[in-house]
C-alpha cells in the first residue's frame, strides 16, 4: 500500500460567520443538501501551468571539468568541440505541464489556502497559477503569498472587486472519532463534488516528516482533491485534505487531512513573513521501543530517545546529552517521539522552556531557550561501502550476531562522505540478530554502552558484560545518528 499526495484535491469549506445549522440539532435529519450549499461558493478549483524548460545536463570530460589544452593552440577548438557537444547530448526539454486541485477562501478580500504540492507539483512553484470560483465563471490570476513544504500548506491572494464568500477554520484539538464530516472538492478534474463521512482516527503519523499529526477520514478523497478543507457538521473547516492511502491511485477509503489548528498557525505565519519560522531545540531523537529501554535500564518506553545534540545548539547549551530521554517538554507529556518536533516547533523563539528527562534512568530537570531554526544541510552519504580489502574479521562477532566489521579508514571516510567527528568501526556486513536489531551494512558504530568502540575488540568487550542481555549501540548512519538495541546471547 503506498501513500499518495495529490496533487489536486478539494475537501471541506465553511462559511465565515454561518450559523450552525438547523439541522445539526435534528439528528433525525440525514440532509446535507442545505449545508453543502452554503459552503460550496467558498470552496475553488486551482490549476496550475509551467512551461516548457531547457534543462542543461553537463557530461564533463574525463579531464576532471578542466582544458587538458590550456595554454595551447588546440584551447579553444577545445572548448568549441565542448559546448557543441553539450548542446547536442547534454541538454534537454522538458514538455510543458499541467495540473488540478482545490483550495478554500478563508477570507472575503481573497485569501486562500491550498497544499504546496498543488501549486508546486515538482518542487518549484508553476508558472502560472489560475483560481476558479464555484460558480465556473469567474478565474482569477493567484499571487503566492507564502508556502510551507514541511506541512504541504500554500497561502495563495486573488484579487476581485467584489466581497468572496470565505471559510471559517474551526478547531481542530476537540474534534473527535466518530464524528461526521464533508469533502466538496475537484476529483478527476469534475468539480463541485460532495463526499461523506466519519472522523475515523486523530494524530496520525503517515511518515511524511517530524510534524505530521493528521485526521484521518473514510470521505472519499480522489486526484484532484488535494488542499480543499474538511469540515464538521457545524459548517466549520477542520483540516486540508492532503494524502490518501491507496493500493490503485483512487480512494479506499482512507484519507488525511492537516488539523485546522496546524493550519491557523502556518497561514499567520506566512501572511505576516512569507514563511515559517519554528522553534529549534537542537537533538535529534528516535523512538523508545521497548528492547532499548531495557538495554537503558528504564521501566517503560514513554518518551524521545536523544541519538544526537547539534553543537552550539539550544539543547547542547542547556546540558542535554546522547542517550538522554526526553519526558516531559515545556510542561507536556512526550508520550512517543514524535511529540517532541510538534511540540518544539509550536514554542515562540526566545522562550525558556523547561525539559524533563532521564539520565542514566534518572530523573533531571534542566531549561532550554527555544532558537529559531537553522537552514538544514543538504549532504548524505551515499550507498554502503564496498567491501574493505581488509575488515577485522572476528569470528565470535560474525558466529554469533552476523556482524562483520572494519576500522573507519580515511579511504572509507572519503567514499562515504562521514564527517571527521565520526569515529568507530565500519559495519560491512549484518546479519542473523544483528540485522534483526536494525544494524545495516555501512553503519558506523561509534559506542556500545557509552564507551567508545574503536576496534573489533571493543565491541566484543561490551558485549561480554551483558550475556543473556542487551547492548546498546549508537550509530552514525548517513547523516546522523540513532541508537541501537543488539541482544547478547549466553555463552
Amino acid at each position: 500500500m503506498r501513500m499518495i499526495r495529490w496533487g489536486l484535491v478539494l475537501m471541506v469549506t465553511v462559511v465565515a460567520g454561518m450559523a450552525t445549522p438547523s439541522w445539526a440539532a435534528n439528528p433525525s435529519l440525514t440532509s446535507y443538501a442545505d449545508l453543502v450549499e452554503r459552503l460550496s461558493p467558498a470552496v475553488v478549483n486551482v490549476a496550475t501551468q509551467s512551461e516548457a524548460k531547457v534543462v542543461r545536463r553537463p557530461l564533463g570530460n574525463p579531464f576532471g571539468g578542466q582544458n587538458p589544452f590550456m595554454g595551447t593552440p588546440f584551447e579553444q577548438f577545445f572548448e568549441q568541440f565542448e559546448q557543441g557537444f553539450g548542446e547536442r547530448f547534454g541538454d534537454f526539454q522538458t514538455p510543458p505541464s499541467q495540473s488540478l486541485g482545490t483550495g478554500v477562501l478563508i477570507s472575503a478580500d481573497g485569501f486562500l489556502v491550498t497544499n504546496n504540492h498543488v501549486i508546486a507539483p515538482d518542487g518549484d512553484v508553476a508558472d502560472r497559477i489560475i483560481v476558479k470560483l464555484s460558480n465556473s465563471r469567474h478565474e482569477f490570476p493567484a499571487r503566492v503569498i507564502g508556502r510551507d513544504e514541511k506541512t504541504d500548506l500554500a497561502l495563495l491572494k486573488i484579487n476581485a472587486t467584489t466581497a468572496l464568500p470565505a471559510a471559517t477554520l474551526g478547531r481542530s484539538s476537540g474534534v473527535r472519532v466518530g464524528e461526521p464530516v464533508l469533502a466538496i472538492g475537484n476529483p478527476f478534474g469534475l468539480g463541485g463534488t460532495v463526499t461523506s463521512g466519519i472522523v475515523s482516527a486523530l494524530a496520525r503519523n503517515i511518515g511524511q516528516g517530524p510534524y505530521d499529526d493528521f485526521i484521518q477520514t473514510d470521505a472519499a478523497i480522489n486526484p484532484g482533491n488535494s488542499g480543499g478543507p474538511l469540515f464538521n457538521v457545524q459548517g466549520e473547516v477542520i483540516g486540508i485534505n492532503t494524502a490518501i492511502f491507496s493500493r490503485t491511485g483512487g480512494s479506499n477509503g482512507i484519507g488525511f487531512a492537516i488539523p485546522a489548528d496546524t493550519v491557523r498557525q502556518v497561514v499567520a505565519q506566512l501572511q505576516k513573513n512569507g514563511r515559517v519560522e519554528r522553534g529549534w531545540l537542537g537533538v535529534k531523537v528516535q523512538t523508545l521501543t521497548a528492547d532499548l529501554a531495557k538495554g537503558l535500564g528504564l521501566k517503560d518506553d514513554n518518551g524521545a530517545l536523544v541519538a544526537e545534540v547539534t553543537p552550539a545548539s539550544p539543547a547542547a547549551a542547556a546540558g542535554v546529552r546522547e542517550g538522554d530521554v526526553i519526558i516531559r517538554f515545556n510542561n507536556r507529556a512526550i508520550d512517543e517521539m514524535n511529540d517532541l518536533p510538534k511540540l518544539v516547533a509550536q514554542v515562540p523563539l526566545g522562550t525558556r522552556v523547561p525539559l524533563e528527562l532521564l539520565r542514566n534512568g534518572k530523573p533531571l530537570a534542566l531549561h532550554a531557550t527555544i532558537q529559531r531554526t537553522p537552514q538544514e544541510n543538504a549532504s548524505a552519504a551515499e550507498s554502503a561501502p564496498r567491501s574493505p580489502a581488509t575488515a577485522d574479521d572476528d569470528a565470535n562477532l560474525q558466529r554469533t550476531l552476523g556482524i562483520v566489521v572494519t576500522p573507519l579508514t580515511p579511504a572509507l571516510r572519503t567514499q562515504q562522505q562521514i564527517s571527521a567527528a565520526v569515529q568507530g568501526m565500519v559495519v560491512v556486513q549484518a546479519r542473523g540478530a544483528a540485522a534483526e536489531a536494525g544494524l545495516q551494512r555501512g553503519d558506523v558504530v561509534s559506542e556500545a554502552d557509552f564507551r567508545p568502540v574503536r576496534s573489533a575488540a571493543d565491541l566484543r568487550t561490551a558485549l561480554a558484560r551483558k550475556p543473556g542481555g542487551s547492548v546498546v549501540l549508537r550509530v552514525w548512519r548517513e547523516d546522523g545518528y540513532l541508537f541501537v538495541s543488539l541482544p547478547v546471547p549466553q555463552p
